[in-house]
């Protein structure tokens, strides 16, 4: 598939697309006229990468661990234990998040209805 259907499937503009290849997270092919081919793997590729720079791994990390996640002949002692701190890194994240949300609650409470009558 070419750059723009790619980003259509995926929800990753074609900029971005080349930014993951240009940073090794992704690969395509080119065309007799030089355009971008992409095999149907490059979808689920894109959106694995796309989790992960939503869970706040930068594209250094993530180019570290790919292999990992997505080759279990490429799983190293290392790469594991990398993948293990990244998720508890994620995992305090999540907890700090419910944190304040749950103080957030609470302002909301605080403030009432918003009412006249309260």
């Amino acid at each position: 598939m070419r750059i723009g259907e790619l980003a259509r499937v995926t929800g990753a503009s074609p900029r971005s697309l080349r930014y993951y290849e240009e940073q090794h997270l992704l690969s395509s092919n080119r065309s007799t006229s030089g355009q971008r081919l992409y095999t149907d793997a490059a979808r689920e590729r894109v959106l694995l990468i796309q989790r992960l720079y939503q869970a706040g791994l930068c594209s250094s990390t993530i180019a570290e661990l790919l292999p990992c996640i997505t080759d279990p002949a490429a799983r190293t002692p290392l790469l594991r234990d990398r993948l293990i701190s990244e998720r508890a890194r994620i995992s305090a994240q999540v907890d700090s998040l419910g944190e304040t949300l749950v103080s957030l609650d609470a302002v909301v409470g605080a403030l009432g209805t918003g009412d006249s009558s309260d």
